[in-house]
């Protein structure tokens, strides 16, 4: 078995990072041109972390309530129902001490609960929030995910809501990602499925043509990618254990574009064929508006509820 102490890396064990030092470098000329439009990649201080060091992600992961830990086998397919993916027959804590011998990937979600952490993802978001406020107000829903990953393991194509600052803390990952506008690989019910579902079945089937598409960054500690809302990714990991950590968010117009996206899955169930969402400006205000408003009569008790 391998020991914490053999994974944790010792050029961390002394380091802090200055919380006052800005954790990210964002260019203010073309990060407004590229936000939200195409992946792009800017460099980070998050490395060095004591809060990424393999021993305080064992205290996290036992901190955690269990349904906010996932850990799954890593010897996957590229294209995997979500339903379907394998566990890894480990225990939370026996997957991350033996995360290098035993093909994993485990992902602690909502790791905001921790105070520790929650400073963190702040510190992270403020910085971004400072360039995207005028772009596309309203920051909410604040989310941290911490994702540890055997050598060569792989995390199947799928799709993300929130918009998504994605950073490399130790090992390398190879991402593939995609435009999110492009029908031929995402279709407007897929995206009306997975926003109507709780994005619960976030994978999606993918084929070999697709890659010839794929925006295809390797991420190395120190480097954070910026995935676009929506944007379908996959991702194969180095010939290391990787950490990486992310910080992603909704704003009031990526809730608009899940309320339109759930009007027209429910109009297309009743047999009708909505206006693809950004199609029609007034028919999407008018959906919005009358989801609002059912939603709030919900509320209330005047008709069934709607969320």
């Amino acid at each position: 078995m391998v020991s914490a102490c053999t994974l944790s890396d010792p050029r961390t064990a002394s380091n802090s990072v200055n919380s006052q030092a800005p954790l990210f470098e964002i260019d203010p000329e073309t990060f407004p041109h590229r936000f939200n439009r195409v992946p792009f990649t800017l460099p980070n201080r998050l490395a060095s972390h004591p809060l990424f060091e393999l021993p305080r992600l064992i205290e996290l992961a036992r901190r955690l309530p269990e349904e906010f830990v996932e850990y799954y086998a890593g010897d996957l397919p590229v294209s995997m129902d979500w339903a379907s993916t394998p566990r890894n027959g480990l225990s939370i804590e026996e997957t991350i001490v033996r995360i290098e011998e035993h093909c994993s990937w485990m992902v602690m979600k909502r790791v905001e609960q921790d105070p520790e952490y929650n400073e963190l993802l702040d510190q992270c978001l403020d910085e971004v929030e400072a360039h995207t406020g005028v772009l596309d107000p309203g920051m909410f829903d604040r989310a941290g995910a911490i994702f540890i990953s055997s050598p060569g393991s792989v995390t199947p194509y799928h799709l993300d809501e929130e918009y998504n600052f994605l950073s490399q803390i130790r090992g390398e990952k190879i991402l593939s990602v995609f435009d999110r506008d492009d029908r031929s690989l995402l279709s407007e019910r897929e995206l009306e499925d997975y926003l109507s579902g709780g994005g619960v079945d976030r994978n999606l089937p993918f084929k070999q043509a697709y890659q010839e598409k794929a925006a295809v960054f390797t991420l190395s500690p120190g480097t954070t990618l910026h995935v676009p809302a929506l944007a379908p990714h996959w991702v194969k990991n180095g010939a290391q254990v990787s950490i990486s950590f992310s910080a992603g968010f909704l704003t009031r117009a990526s809730d608009r574009r899940r309320m339109i996206h759930r009007v027209n899955h429910r109009l297309r169930k009743r047999g009708l064929t909505p206006s693809p969402f950004g199609r029609s400006p007034w028919q999407d205000s008018l959906k919005y508006q009358g989801y609002r408003l059912a939603r709030r009569l919900g509320r209330v008790g005047l008709v069934k509820p709607i969320e």
